[in-house]
């Protein structure tokens, strides 16, 4: 085999045995669409597929969030009110002599700044991200009710309109967003996360800037999340600055459910995605099979845990072998 064509093979082989590890996933994925399919065949409409994908959108986006960190050794307790601030921001700057540009910019710039800062204390003061970001939410929380103490603000009608109308906008952004993603990962900071994830001193030891690693993860996931947030705001047409709460678990659900490790350097964001996909699509199906609230909670927990559990209980018993 020639120098040439090796590299080639080697990453093919890699894309191989990632997709061989998901393709349960994507088993149960598929099922759980055509089961939704069948009880809500609307779906299949350009109107309902375009809803289905405005409610995946933004738990997509905080999938990746959280993600992100999980890839890189860390986790954020602070999306849920990333997504509160980013939504509250939207509201409350749209309406003024800035703009939709300019409160596009704000949320942008106020997620990305957010989650740097978060990365600079959890890097290069050596403190747990689960701790920093569990402060981190609070302050935050606090922020976007001084903001906004109740539900309101403004969010232009043709944003909503074409965001969280009735063509398949959000899953146009989606497909870009994952694009970015792709090109991103094909950069050394990109390549650094899986890295810094699996092996923090040989990374470093690689050359791998693993404290920079850390900051731009941060701040791509609180990017990510304000994001969210903003496309909250343009569904329901204003902010709430509490709107977020549900998606802090939520998103470390989606990412479990797809197979992202919390270690660190386990996992692919496209599991990911599948995971929020999946998560997505439970709560649906549940809500039309009858399921009181209470029992959708209920089993979305066993589900999570038998999602961690069975890889684990499946690797154990290869080993034994």
């Amino acid at each position: 085999m020639s120098a040439v064509s090796s590299p080639n093979w080697l990453y093919g082989a890699i894309q191989r045995r990632r997709n061989r590890s998901l393709g349960g996933l994507y088993l149960v994925v598929a099922a759980f669409l055509i089961l939704y399919a069948v009880l809500f065949p609307g779906i299949l409409s350009v109107g309902g597929f375009s809803k289905f994908t405005q409610n995946w959108f933004p738990l997509a986006l905080v999938t990746m969030a959280q993600a992100l960190l999980m890839l890189n050794g860390g986790i954020t307790l602070a999306i849920g009110p990333l997504v509160s601030l980013g939504a509250v921001i939207a509201a409350t700057t749209m309406g003024t002599a800035l703009g939709v540009p300019g409160g596009f910019l704000a949320v942008a710039v106020t997620g990305l700044a957010i989650g740097a800062v978060i990365g600079v204390i959890v890097a290069h003061l050596r403190l747990p991200a689960i701790i920093v970001t569990l402060a981190g939410s609070f302050i935050i929380t606090g922020v976007a009710l001084i903001l906004l103490p109740r539900p309101g603000g403004f969010i232009p009608g043709w944003l909503s309109n074409t965001l969280a109308g009735h063509t398949p906008v959000a899953f146009l952004l989606l497909v870009v967003v994952l694009v970015l993603w792709k090109a991103f990962l094909a950069t050394p900071l990109g390549l650094g996360i899986y890295a810094a994830g699996d092996n923090p001193v040989g990374a470093f030891r690689s050359g791998v800037p693993v404290e920079r690693v850390k900051i731009v993860a941060f701040a791509l996931s609180g990017l990510l999340a304000a994001l969210a947030g903003l496309f909250v705001a343009a569904q329901t047409g204003s902010g709430d600055p509490i709107i977020g709460a549900p998606f802090t678990l939520n998103s470390i659900a989606a990412a479990v459910l797809g197979g992202v490790g919390f270690l660190g350097g386990k996992g692919t964001m496209r599991g990911a995605i599948c995971g929020s996909l999946l998560l997505s699509v439970m709560i649906n199906v549940m809500f039309f099979l009858g399921f009181p609230p209470v029992a959708q909670y209920v089993a979305q927990g066993l589900i999570i845990v038998g999602a961690v559990a069975v890889p684990e209980l499946l690797a154990q018993w290869r080993a034994r072998r």
